[in-house]
């Protein structure tokens, strides 16, 4: 006797369903921020430039890239592995950047929230999208 985890298909597991809603919700932070900085450039490029960055338009243009490709490709579950790596990557360098600030609580709270985000994310990188992907086509 088989018992079916979830009534959403016939053959669909708990796991199944999991792993879409874990990708929907790790990038749900990236489109989101995505989209504030199309909505905003200038506070974004102001807050790149104050960080002592350099080239603040193009790191806004690569954040642009990263977060809303990134996080709707990751959605979508289009090469999700890579995809990813890349947001795992780009957690760390922007905690690394942006939150090293650790004496402050806020910055403590920010920077430790990208290191789990990337902990998240590598556990796609680990083992892929599930079966509700782009890459299961």
């Amino acid at each position: 006797m088989t018992i079916q985890t979830t009534t959403a298909r016939p053959g669909t597991s708990a796991s199944d369903v999991a792993a879409l809603a874990g990708r929907i919700l790790l990038a749900a932070i990236f489109v989101l921020s995505g989209l504030s900085k199309v909505a905003a450039p200038a506070g974004t490029i102001g807050y790149i430039a104050s960080a002592g960055l350099p080239l603040p338009q193009i790191g806004l243009a690569i954040a642009v890239i990263v977060e809303l490709g990134g996080g709707l490709a990751l959605v979508a579950g289009f090469r999700a592995r890579f995809v990813a790596a890349v947001l795992a990557l780009f957690s760390l360098a922007t905690a690394l950047a942006f939150h090293n600030h650790l004496a402050d609580q806020n910055q403590f709270i920010h920077f430790f929230k990208n290191v789990a985000m990337a902990g998240g994310l590598l556990q796609v990188v680990a083992f892929g999208a599930g079966r509700f992907a782009l890459d299961r086509r």
